[in-house]
């Protein structure tokens, strides 16, 4: 749609980092916000552990994005170069992130857990605004339609061109902005277990993405036989996030 939005000299701003920026920063300060009102770590935590979780999400998604295209790359090495700057996957972005805020918990002696509950709703939030910018870039499109809802890329480096696509994207954006919705009010009642609206969020994530799944056009990501690779892992981690919903009920009973 708009992958370039202005230029200021050299410098070219695009759509998808912009997007993916406002998403950060808006939930690094609404984390920050609660993190300070519910007493859990000194003021600044929340933004270096966020700052951290970023770097070690983007890790994780770029691995795993290269994992996924692993039969190419053993086939033509040479690849890798330009792969290196080309693609993510969000699972790996999650699961890199969460790692590495629990270390950097561990260090700080910051309960891990109720960092993670405040976590939940704002990464929910952040999602959101990415997922606009992959919209205006064109990115993690939708499948061919011809209903009235179908949009039409004619300036994309990943959609195809001048073909109806479902706006996969916006109903993402919709889905991720509703879950942040749901999860912040979780987070308010204030009679949640600790870790169990972290759990909460892996759960409606994993579903959401299951479902939304069924609806990408972009089937170069890789797949699991008759699921993409997104849907195999989202049965993992739909499990894993109901395993640490009650053993946190549990554990702090």
């Amino acid at each position: 749609m708009l992958p370039e939005l202005f230029k200021i000299g050299p410098v070219t701003i695009y759509s998808y980092g912009l997007m993916i920026a406002i998403g950060v920063i808006v939930a690094l300060y609404l984390g920050e916000h609660e993190a300070k009102k519910s007493g859990l770590a000194e003021d600044g935590f929340i933004t270096t552990m966020g700052v951290i979780a970023v770097a070690g999400g983007f890790l994780g998604a770029k691995i795993l994005y290269l994992i996924t295209i692993l039969p190419e790359l053993i086939k033509n090495p040479s690849i890798i170069l330009h792969e290196l700057s080309n693609g993510f996957v969000v699972y790996g972005g999650l699961i890199g992130g969460i790692l590495t805020a629990y270390v950097y918990c561990r260090i700080k002696k910051v309960d891990f857990w109720a960092a993670f509950d405040i976590a939940a709703p704002v990464i929910a939030l952040a999602q959101g605004f990415g997922r606009i910018g992959c919209f205006l870039a064109g990115c993690c499109y939708g499948k061919h339609t011809d209903s009235i809802f179908g949009v039409e890329f004619e300036n994309s480096l990943y959609a195809p061109v001048g073909i109806k696509v479902f706006p996969i994207q916006l109903v993402s954006s919709g889905l991720d902005f509703l879950n942040f919705v749901f999860l912040y009010y979780l987070w308010k009642k204030k009679d949640m277990k600790r870790g169990t609206i972290g759990a909460v969020y892996i759960m409606t994530y994993s579903i959401g993405r299951f479902v939304l799944e069924f609806f990408r056009g972009d089937l170069e990501r890789g797949s699991v036989g008759s699921l993409s690779t997104s849907q195999f892992i989202s049965i993992f981690t739909l499990v894993a996030g109901v395993v640490l919903f009650f053993y946190r009920r549990k554990k702090d009973e």
